[in-house]
């Protein structure tokens, strides 16, 4: 196998990856659900680059992506379920059908200011079709979360839901309110770790952070950027630390928890940023 700029070559390579016997043993073990995850570490990878600026980062990020949309072709194709020209097909199938105002002939043209509103007409039209093909007990609930979808990271998914909840009223008013929100949960998990019960200190944990992304929703903060920002914050004063530590001729094993509190207020004092790594030793 050669490097090739040709779409082909890529599928072939997976093809060649996941064949019986002369393959790789661990692509051949794997199913959707295990690459699942990695599909979705990619969609990151591909986020972060954006945000760092960083093209060529961004270019070989986008090709692990690619890669990922290739694996899941290539499982559902020995399944004979769909070939990755499917995916292909239904996709520029959509974009055309979604943009008529562009692809349709010039009699079929819309103008700007009907764009929007063809467009929210047309996936509502998709949505019945894709209703209308599956089973009858899978279309009995119409609930009105039912269009977000289930996908979606936790955090965005979260998000939605509650958005999607508070169109007809169900929401809080005051963020304040959602702070006591927040205050009620965190009292209801050290009630659960009084009593050691691990399965309700998790429910508990998760229904705190169900609070805090209303909270953020609140104030118009979008909590999968505020988190990494919160996460690159810890990275620069943890970084502070092991260097300040290796100036000394010391590594983070010979530091005691107390040494490492000092550094970390000193990485703080001097502003070089970081949330926290553990909850009540430190402030933000």
């Amino acid at each position: 196998m050669t490097p090739s700029r040709d779409i082909s070559r890529l599928i072939e390579i997976m093809a060649a990856l996941r064949t019986p016997v002369t393959g790789c043993p661990w692509d051949l073990e794997q199913d959707f659900a295990t690459i699942a995850p990695y599909t979705i570490e990619e969609a990151y990878e591909v986020a972060d680059a954006i945000t760092r600026g960083d093209f060529e980062d961004l270019r070989d990020e986008l090709g692990d992506l690619l890669l990922q949309v290739v694996y899941h072709a290539r499982m559902a194709e020995e399944q004979k379920a769909f070939a990755f020209g499917d995916v292909v097909e239904a996709v520029t199938t959509k974009m055309i059908r979604r943009h008529p105002h562009v692809f349709a002939d010039k009699d079929g043209n819309i103008q700007p200011a009907g764009v929007k509103s063809a467009w929210e007409r047309i996936k509502a039209e998709e949505k019945a079709e894709r209703a209308a093909r599956r089973p009858p007990e899978d279309t009995a609930h119409t609930s009105l979360l039912a269009s977000v979808k289930a996908g979606l990271p936790p955090l965005a998914r979260a998000m939605e839901l509650q958005r999607k909840a508070s169109t007809v009223g169900f929401d809080w008013n005051d963020p304040r309110a959602v702070l006591a929100k927040i205050r009620e949960e965190a009292d209801e998990i050290e009630a659960a770790l009084d009593r050691n019960d691990r399965q309700e200190i998790a429910e508990e944990t998760g229904d705190l952070m169900f609070a805090l992304v209303n909270l953020a929703r609140h104030v118009g903060a979008d909590p999968e950027t505020a988190l990494r920002g919160t996460n690159a914050k810890f990275e620069r004063r943890f970084a502070y630390i092991e260097r300040t530590l290796a100036a000394n001729g010391r590594s983070l094993q010979d530091a005691t928890l107390q040494e490492m509190d000092a550094l970390w207020n000193e990485a703080k004092s001097a502003n070089t940023a970081v949330v926290p790594a553990k909850p009540g030793t430190h402030t933000a």
